[in-house]
This record gives C-alpha cells, structure tokens and sequence, in this order.
C-alpha cells in the first residue's frame, strides 16, 4: 500500500517521473506539474491499485493550484514519483465528494 506521507517526502518536480501518456493528457487537459505537486502535497489517497504493474500505484484527490477538484494517479518505487495520468474529475462519473464514483447507468 502507497502511504501518502511518503509520497509527500519526495512530492519535488525533480523527483517526479511523467510518463509519455501522462505528458499528453497534462497538456491535453491543461494541468501543470504544480498542479500535480499541490494535489499530493495537500491531498488524499482515496483507492489503491495493489495489484498495478510495475509497482502498485494509487489515486490522489487533492486540489490545482487554482482549487478545482484534481485526480492524480500515481506509483512509487521509493525515490520517484511516477505520474501516470491526472485529470479533473466529472460529476457526471464521480458523486460530489469526488471520492465515489457513480454507478454505470444501463
């Protein structure tokens, strides 16, 4: 299980290694690595992915620097970061707490 006091112990730009599908979607959808810094700093792990490949990884509901609602999915390998994706959740998936994500509708 990813503790989140030891992602905030490394939670630096240097230490945070973007994947080529979390670069894409960060400008896709306008996130910057503040962003992705303050969510972790300041946030939440609110699932654990225990069985994620290479190493276990988690999703963090934090704040951008601008206080809108952020998801952050990230591992750790002990000294980086890895950022997978980030992206601003939708109410129309996730219930208001932005912690429970919605049943599918049929």
């Amino acid at each position: 299980m990813i503790d989140i006091d030891e992602l905030r112990k490394i939670n630096k730009l240097e230490n945070i290694a973007v994947t080529e599908h979390a670069r894409i979607r960060l400008i896709e959808r306008n996130i910057t690595m503040r962003d992705v810094i303050n969510c972790i700093e300041f946030g939440e792990i609110i699932k654990q992915y225990e069985d994620d490949k290479p190493f276990p990884s988690c999703l963090v509901l934090g704040m951008s620097i601008n206080n809108k609602y952020l998801h952050v999915v990230v591992s750790t390998d002990d000294n980086y970061i890895h950022l997978i994706t980030a992206y601003f959740p939708d109410l129309e998936q996730w219930e208001p707490d932005y912690k429970t994500r919605r049943e599918r509708k049929k």
